[in-house]
């Protein structure tokens, strides 16, 4: 069992930057691969991006390449990700998850945890 929790979400101006974190407990963090997925209101949950156990792998959905970094650190049991660039289609609630499966997975049904999630609101 993992617990998650996000944090960093807010309100940014277009063009600004974010960075979300995401807090594990319970079992060691290095034993998942973790993502980051978003919703906005009446849209289904989308993939942003994915880490592998160790951080070498990391995996982005199209539409944040270039603009998104995620990185973690197991040490501190965290996974972030870096917002620049921000655009008002960003407006989502962000969710982190993590997965028991060892490589980097892209859907909402090959994680196993997930957290409460964070808004995120970019104003244009």
């Amino acid at each position: 069992q993992v617990q998650l929790v996000e944090s960093g979400g807010g309100l940014v101006q277009a063009g600004g930057s974010l960075r979300l974190s995401c807090a594990a407990s319970g079992r060691t963090s290095s034993s998942y691969a973790m993502g980051w997925f978003r919703q906005a209101p009446g849209k289904e949950r989308e993939f942003v991006a994915a880490i592998s156990r160790s951080g070498a792998r990391t995996y982005y959905a199209d539409s944040v390449k270039g603009r998104f970094t995620i990185s973690r650190d197991n040490a501190k049991n965290t996974v972030y990700l870096q917002m620049s660039t921000l655009k008002p289609e960003d407006t989502a609630v962000y969710y982190c998850a993590a997965t028991l499966k060892s490589t980097v997975v892209t859907t909402t049904r090959q994680y196993d945890y997930w957290g409460q999630g964070t808004q995120v609101t970019v104003s244009s």
